[in-house]
């Protein structure tokens, strides 16, 4: 099915029928999914055919509401996810760093992905010893077809669209260690959704994230602030590196990180944390609890 046959995709557990996963589109095309879903409002989705945001199908006709919102791909679907660093002009000026000249690239495993609210993010063990949980608001990029040498003006004919993400990361361990992905990788550090906005829908340089602890804004930036644009990083990812469909790329956090404040804020037990990207995406929201 082509992105140009939906808008939005929610992948959801239907009201009554708790062991279906179901793919649709929801009938309010203005609602905010996650912030609606988070506040208890009901909201209704037109139930398309196909059991995955990759092949969603054509809509069958049948209208659904959702009971849990899960994340847009499975963890078998996403493979690894491809990371990028350091791609905002402001957040390289808060960590006091000179702007790249190419992608810094680092991945996290399948088993760290996770979904919205209701599914909590666990704050790991290691994490909790000198309190070092921290945020990263990302834009997230799925890949629609397999992808390997993309030119970069051919990269958008490789996306299926957008979605939010939340890149957690535990600091000390960052810092301690040259290579990023064992301090980014924990169980259920990526945690994305609550939409999958079709590429054929907004232009992501118009796009505005936020990010807000326990409803304080920690981070506010468009995401023209970025170093490197979507199509640069789809084609630098690609090059001699098949990139398969639901390739996950989180493409970088703007200022406002926890590490970078006075002073420093951190992710604890019970702590409720949104990704907003508007228009179009909506609110992914987490709450964190301790690893046991």
């Amino acid at each position: 099915m082509s992105a140009t046959l939906f808008k939005r995709l929610v992948r959801f557990v239907p009201k009554g029928n708790p062991a279906a996963t179901l793919i649709g589109e929801p009938t309010d095309a203005s609602v905010d999914v996650g912030l609606a879903i988070r506040q208890g409002q009901a909201v209704q989705v037109n139930v398309f055919a196909g059991a995955s945001v990759l092949a969603p199908g054509a809509p069958t006709g049948a209208v659904e509401t959702i009971d849990r919102v899960l994340s847009p791909l499975a963890q078998s679907e996403v493979g690894t996810i491809r990371c990028i660093g350091l791609n905002y002009k402001q957040h390289a000026q808060e960590v006091g760093m000179a702007l790249p000249e190419v992608p810094t690239v680092f991945l996290k495993p399948d088993t760290a992905l996770a979904g919205p609210w209701p599914e909590n993010v666990v704050i790991p063990k290691l994490t909790q010893k000198d309190d070092c949980g921290d945020y990263e608001s990302e834009l997230g990029v799925i890949i629609s077809k397999t992808a390997k040498n993309v030119s970069e003006a051919d990269a958008m004919d490789y996306v299926l669209g957008y979605t939010a993400c939340n890149d957690v990361s535990s600091r000390t361990s960052q810092l301690n260690q040259s290579q990023w992905c064992f301090s980014k990788g924990f169980d259920g550090s990526c945690p994305i959704g609550p939409t999958l906005v079709s590429k054929d829908v907004v232009d992501p340089s118009a796009l505005r994230v936020r990010g807000l602890k326990n409803g304080k804004v920690l981070q506010d930036c468009g995401i023209d602030d970025l170093i490197f644009s979507v199509p640069k990083i789809v084609s630098f990812l690609s090059q001699s590196t098949t990139l398969r469909p639901g390739t996950l790329i989180i493409t970088g956090t703007p200022a406002g990180v926890g590490m970078g404040r006075t002073p420093k804020e951190t992710l604890r037990d019970g702590d409720e944390f949104s990704v907003e990207i508007l228009p179009h995406i909506g609110t992914l929201t987490n709450v964190f609890k301790n690893e046991e």
